[in-house]
C-alpha cells in the first residue's frame, strides 16, 4: 500500500543516513560514499508524493566525501558541484561560493575567478534579490582576487625599481585591478559583519594611493560601529594602521586601551606597556604595571623573555624609588596564591635555565621582588648563575637580598 511504502522509505533513509553519519565521524570515507550512493538511488525509486528535500543534505555529505576521499579527484569535484548547482535555485549562489573555495585551496585562481563572475551575472526571479547578501559575498571575492592581481602587478612594478616605474601597459593593468577591487571590497564592509581579511586588502589599497583619512574612517568604523559585532581583530588593525601613520602617543594609548579591555593577552600589550612607563603622569604608569601583569596571566605569555623584562624593569623602579608600593601588592594579592606554582616553580627554573639563561634572569628579578630571596625558582635562578660566574646573577642575587623586606612589605 501507498502509506507502507511511504513508512518503509521513511525508515530506510533514516537508517542510511545513519549509516552515512557514522561512517563520516569514523573519517571511513569509502564506506560514507557508498552509503550516499545507495541513499541516491533510494531516492530515485521513491514513488510517493511526499514532498522530499535532499539536495542540500547530498551536497553537503557529498562534499565532504569528495574532499578527503583517497581517490577522489578535483575533475570529479567540479563535476559533482556543477550538478549541485542545478539541484535548487535557492542554494545556487552558496553552491557556487563553496566550489570557489575548494579552488583557491588547490591553486586554480583563474578558475575560482572565472566561477565568481559567472555567479554574479546569475539572475533568477524573485530569488536574485532574496539572494541579495550571497550575491554580494560573490562580489566580495571577486574584489578579493582582483586585490591578489593588483598585489601581483605592484610587486612587478616595485621589483623593476624607479627607473622601469613608466611600464604604462603594466601600471594600467594595476589600475584596473585596484578600481574593480576597491569598488567591490569597499561595498561587503558597509554590512554589519566580520571582514578581517576585505578589510586588511582595501586599507591596503588605500594606504598605497596615499589615501589615509578614508583608510581610517573604514577602520574606525570597523572597530567602533556598535552595528557591527564585536571583533578584536578591528582594534588590531586601527592600532597597527595608526602606529604605521606615526599617530601621537594619546590618540594610540586610547586605541590601545580599549585592545586591552578586550584582549590582555595581545601582543601588542608590550609596546602599550613601554609608552605607558615612559609617561610622566603617576596614572599611566600605574596603568602600565596593570597592563603587563595581566598579560602575563596566560600561558602564552609564560617563555616572553620582553614581558618579564618590562615587568622587572618596574617593579625594580618601584623598590629602587621606595614609591608606589600599593601597586605592586593590589596586583600581586590577586595573584599570589596561583603565581608561584604557575611561573616560579622549581622545574621551571630548571627548563628555563636550559632553554634560555636571559628569560631566567627576568623572572628570577621578578620572583626574587615578589616572593623574597628563598623563592624556589630565584634560589636556583641565582645559584647557577653565579656558579657559571655570570656577573649579572651576582647583582641579581645582591639586590634582591638588599631588598628582600619589599617581600614583606607587598
Amino acid at each position: 500500500s501507498s502509506n507502507e511504502h511511504k513508512l518503509n522509505f521513511k525508515k530506510s533513509k533514516e537508517a542510511c543516513l545513519s549509516y552515512i553519519q557514522d561512517a563520516l565521524l569514523q573519517k571511513q570515507w569509502k564506506r560514507a560514499a557508498e552509503f550516499l550512493t545507495c541513499y541516491i538511488e533510494s531516492l530515485e525509486k521513491d514513488y510517493s508524493r511526499e514532498h522530499v528535500g535532499p539536495s542540500e543534505m547530498i551536497w553537503r555529505i557529498g562534499t565532504e566525501i569528495l574532499w578527503h576521499h583517497s581517490q577522489s579527484s578535483m575533475k570529479e569535484f567540479n563535476c559533482f558541484m556543477e550538478q549541485m548547482k542545478t539541484l535548487g535555485v535557492k542554494r545556487y549562489l552558496k553552491v557556487c561560493l563553496e566550489h570557489v573555495f575548494h579552488l583557491l585551496c588547490n591553486g586554480q585562481i583563474d578558475e575560482a575567478y572565472q566561477n565568481l563572475s559567472l555567479a554574479e551575472s546569475w539572475r533568477f526571479g524573485e530569488q536574485t534579490a532574496i539572494q541579495d547578501k550571497e550575491m554580494k559575498l560573490i562580489q566580495a571575492y571577486r574584489g578579493l582576487l582582483d586585490y591578489c592581481s593588483w598585489s601581483k602587478q605592484k610587486n612587478i612594478l616595485l621589483e623593476r625599481g624607479e627607473d622601469e616605474f613608466s611600464d604604462l601597459a603594466v601600471e594600467q593593468e594595476m589600475h584596473g585591478y585596484f578600481r574593480k577591487a576597491a569598488v567591490n571590497l569597499k561595498e561587503i564592509i558597509k554590512i554589519p559583519g566580520v571582514w578581517d581579511i576585505f578589510v586588511k586588502c582595501y586599507v591596503d589599497l588605500l594606504e598605497f594611493y596615499g589615501d589615509h583619512n578614508e583608510a581610517r574612517q573604514v577602520l574606525n568604523e570597523y572597530a567602533y560601529n556598535s552595528k557591527f559585532p564585536a571583533n578584536p581583530n578591528a582594534h588590531v588593525y586601527l592600532c597597527q594602521f595608526l602606529k604605521r601613520q606615526g599617530e601621537s602617543k594619546k590618540t594610540l594609548i586610547s586605541a590601545l586601551k580599549i585592545l586591552h579591555d578586550i584582549v590582555p593577552s595581545h601582543e601588542l600589550m608590550i609596546d602599550f606597556n613601554t609608552m605607558l612607563q615612559k609617561s610622566k603622569k603617576r596614572k599611566k604608569r600605574r596603568l602600565g604595571l596593570e597592563v603587563i601583569f595581566a598579560a602575563l596571566d596566560y600561558a602564552g605569555w609564560k617563555e616572553n623573555a620582553k614581558a618579564w623584562s618590562c615587568l622587572g624593569r618596574q617593579l625594580k623602579q618601584i623598590v629602587i624609588s621606595e614609591k608606589h608600593f600599593d601597586w605592586i601588592k593590589q596586583e600581586w594579592n590577586s595573584r599570589k596564591d596561583w603565581w608561584p606554582a604557575f611561573h616560579f616553580s622549581r622545574y621551571l627554573a630548571k627548563s628555563n635555565w636550559q632553554k634560555n639563561k636571559s628569560l631566567s634572569y627576568e623572572k628570577a628579578l621578578v620572583a626574587g621582588i615578589l616572593l623574597g630571596k628563598d623563592c624556589k625558582y630565584f634560589k636556583y635562578v641565582s645559584h647557577q648563575g653565579c656558579k657559571a660566574q655570570l656577573k649579572r646573577f651576582r647583582m641579581l642575587k645582591k639586590f634582591v637580598n638588599r631588598h628582600n623586606p619589599v617581600c614583606l612589605r607587598i
